[in-house]
Order: structure tokens, then C-alpha cells, then sequence
């Protein structure tokens, strides 16, 4: 394997990928051990990381899982603990999950608001925190936070999810400057309209033929003309996890096919 190829390996290093049960954290998680890390991941309850766990094995990936609520300190605590006790240090943290809640602003409880905060944006402070220590001990760490083309954009009924993932761009801007020091980079990724199961029902062809209003207007405004796929976000996720990028910090990779450089087709 030739120098600059290395540098894009994972051999040996250790990933917590949060979410990682299924759909993007998932993906994410199978493309690092494929290129040589060992996996850790999350759920929020038993099942859901038994069935991760299930499907980490048919792909011959041995992953270790663990049930923790990344909004709960202690359990984050608790959760990285262990692993550093197996592993030394985690090398490399996904901040993938989180949760969106589809209602219009004026119609949206308090509480409902909050609860997108506190997944989106205070978990990954939480976990952030719990892994940076081990990071300076070592020299050396990864932090990628995965946010959204809400990052940037507004849009009707998503008042909460865009304001958490808003705030998750510049918590990611703020660690780069914090730990940049310490040869700790956090980098985010921001995906664009993903072909997932949670999506599937905007993309289901209607009784004439045509295509779902919403899957139309995703693909007329994305230069691309089609939904991105879960394996377009692996090879971002590996370079922004990998040596090759020890020089990027601060940064956000929008992975969403051109949709935030277009202003779309003239009617």
C-alpha cells in the first residue's frame, strides 16, 4: 500500500459511533471496520442494539454494543469508561444520533423543543466531553458530529431539528478551536436528503405512477436529480476519521449531491 493510501486506513484504531444500531450511524460503523477499526455503538434500548448487533455479525463485524441514553452524563460516562478500559483511548467519536420532530413551530409544545435539543445537540456535548480527556492524554483524536443541510437552511415544520443542528455546526467549529492544540480534529458531516427507511414513505410512487410531491421537489433541487444513499456518506466518514485529513478542522462536509450550491430550475 503506498504512503498516501495508509493514511487513509483506520487499522487499528477504535471508534464510538453513537446511533450506530442502524441507517447512517450504521453505515458509517461498517465502512471504518471495513478500513480497520474496531466498532463501538450505542442504542437508546435493549432491542435495538441486540438487532444492531445482529446485523454487525451477518457482515462479519465484531462489534461491541451497549444500551445508553447519550443525554444521560452518567451514562455516557459510564459507556466510555468501559471502552477505554478495553481500549486505552477512543480514537475516533461519530456523534450520529439523533432524533427530528415534524411539527409547526406555533403548534409545538416546549417540551417537544427541548427533547430535539437535548439529543441533537447536548448529547453530542456530553459525549464530546466525556472522550476529549483520553484524546489530549494521547495526542491525537477524531470527532466528527454528524449535522445537516439544517446546518444552513430553514424549512417549515422543522424549527427545533434545525436550530439543535445549527447549534451542532458551531459546537463543532468551537472543539476545532478549543482542542485544535492538542492534535484533536472535529469535523462535521452534513448530509443531504438520505434514501433511508424513515424516508421511504416520501419516496413510494402514487396510485398513478407518479412520483411522491416531496420526492419531485427533492429532485429538482438537487443537481444531482436523485436522493443520496447511505454508502455516499463511507468515504467522507472514513477521510474525516482518518490521518488524511489531520490538517481539516472546523470544517462541514455537506454530502448532499450540490442541493446548497443550487437555486434550483426556472419553472
Amino acid at each position: 500500500m503506498s504512503d498516501i493510501m495508509k493514511s487513509f486506513s483506520l487499522e487499528g484504531k477504535s471508534a464510538l459511533v453513537t446511533g450506530g444500531a442502524h441507517s447512517i450511524g450504521f453505515a458509517i460503523a461498517c465502512a471504518y471496520a471495513q478500513a480497520g477499526a474496531r466498532i463501538f455503538f450505542n442504542s437508546s434500548n435493549q432491542e435495538s442494539m441486540e438487532r444492531g448487533l445482529a446485523e454487525y455479525r451477518k457482515l462479519g463485524i465484531d462489534a461491541t454494543g451497549y444500551v445508553c441514553d447519550v443525554t444521560d452524563e452518567d451514562q455516557v460516562k459510564n459507556m466510555v469508561a468501559e471502552i477505554e478500559k478495553e481500549v486505552g483511548t477512543i480514537d475516533i467519536l461519530v456523534n450520529n444520533a439523533g432524533i427530528i420532530k415534524r411539527i409547526p413551530m406555533c403548534e409545538m409544545e416546549v417540551g417537544d423543543f427541548k427533547k430535539v435539543i437535548d439529543v441533537d445537540l447536548t448529547a453530542p456535548f456530553i459525549v464530546a466531553k466525556a472522550v476529549i480527556p483520553s484524546m489530549i492524554k494521547k495526542g491525537h483524536g477524531k470527532i466528527i458530529n454528524v449535522c445537516s443541510m439544517m446546518s444552513e437552511l430553514g424549512r417549515e415544520t422543522v424549527s427545533a431539528y434545525a436550530a439543535a443542528k445549527g447549534g451542532l455546526k458551531m459546537l463543532t467549529r468551537n472543539i476545532a478551536s478549543e482542542f485544535g492544540e492538542y492534535n484533536i480534529q472535529c469535523n462535521g458531516i452534513g448530509p443531504g436528503y438520505i434514501a433511508t427507511s424513515q424516508t421511504a414513505p416520501l419516496r413510494e410512487k402514487q396510485p398513478d405512477g407518479s412520483r411522491h410531491p416531496f420526492d419531485q421537489f427533492i429532485i429538482s433541487k438537487t443537481p444531482a436529480a436523485r436522493w443520496g444513499n447511505v454508502e455516499d456518506l463511507q468515504g467522507p466518514a472514513i477521510f474525516l476519521a482518518s490521518d488524511a485529513s489531520d490538517f481539516v478542522n472546523g470544517h462541514i462536509l455537506y454530502v448532499d449531491g450540490g442541493i446548497l450550491s443550487y437555486i434550483g430550475k426556472q419553472p
